[in-house]
């Protein structure tokens, strides 16, 4: 007949013990991986020949597309708890990312935030819900970013043939240049609308300020230009007007300056 000691005991107890721990460590680091490992996303996709666009659609966060000199383009994105799904699709020289068809039916989705690079001709539309748009270094056809309630939105160094900007709440700034027979939309409700073009620029303009009368042409001021109603909308030509501008704002200010 064998005997156990009180310190066999003990070390029995401390062996159960250590294993329950491993256990429960192993079983916690299980159910929390597959919603760790979501919380960034990384693709690439190739995006040859001259007709390429990108459409992106999310709920909230911050958008940033960026021009580069490459052949593909690279989606990153940062999901914040509870993450949303995302799921790209490729369709023919277009990729179509919609965060709101992706995640229908779930109430609660954390916030993405998107860094996508793409070719400096790609065709460009964006839009959120909520947060800040920004596209920089491209010069394609068209060029749109619409933030559905509150974000800034910054454009800078576009040239497209087709530009427009629309929030509610929220600054918008294009920094570029227009090209003769191109369309320029900028549209905010409560926000400052900055415009930065080369004094080389011509463009037929409607801008208009209702609330504020807050419409500052500066060094653009030297053209054909007509205000209406007590200075709420200024009207006219710079230069040839070989593109077409329109400018409103609610209830803030419209500035031009010179690039």
């Amino acid at each position: 007949m064998q005997l156990f000691s009180g310190s066999d005991f003990g070390r029995g107890r401390r062996r159960k013990t250590t294993i329950l721990l491993l256990m429960s460590v192993v079983f916690f680091v299980l159910a929390a991986w597959p919603v760790c490992g979501q919380r960034r996303f990384s693709r690439t996709y190739p995006a040859s020949g001259q007709s390429v666009r990108l459409e992106l659609i999310n709920r909230s966060g911050t958008v940033t597309v960026e021009g580069w000199d490459r052949p593909e383009i690279s989606i990153t994105a940062s999901l914040e708890a509870p993450a949303a799904l995302v799921q790209p699709q490729s369709l023919s020289g277009k990729i179509v990312v919609n965060l709101i068809k992706d995640n229908s039916g779930r109430g609660d989705v954390g916030n993405v935030n998107f860094v996508v690079r793409v070719p400096y001709y790609t065709e460009v539309d964006i839009e959120t819900l909520i947060g800040n748009l920004n596209v920089s270094n491209i010069r394609s056809a068209l060029v749109r970013a619409h933030v559905s309630a509150e974000g800034d939105i910054t454009l800078t160094n576009i040239t497209s043939n087709g530009v427009s900007a629309e929030n509610v709440t929220g600054d918008i700034f294009f920094d570029g240049s227009l090209k003769s027979g191109g369309y320029y939309r900028f549209t905010s409700m409560k926000g400052n609308i900055n415009i930065r073009i080369p004094f080389s620029s011509s463009f037929t303009l409607v801008a208009t300020a209702p609330s504020t009368k807050s419409i500052n042409l500066g060094a653009f001021s030297g053209g054909v230009m007509k205000p209406l109603g007590d200075g709420r909308r200024i009207v006219g030509r710079f230069g040839d007007g070989s593109a077409s501008m329109q400018v409103t704002n609610q209830r803030g200010a419209i500035q031009f300056i010179q690039r």
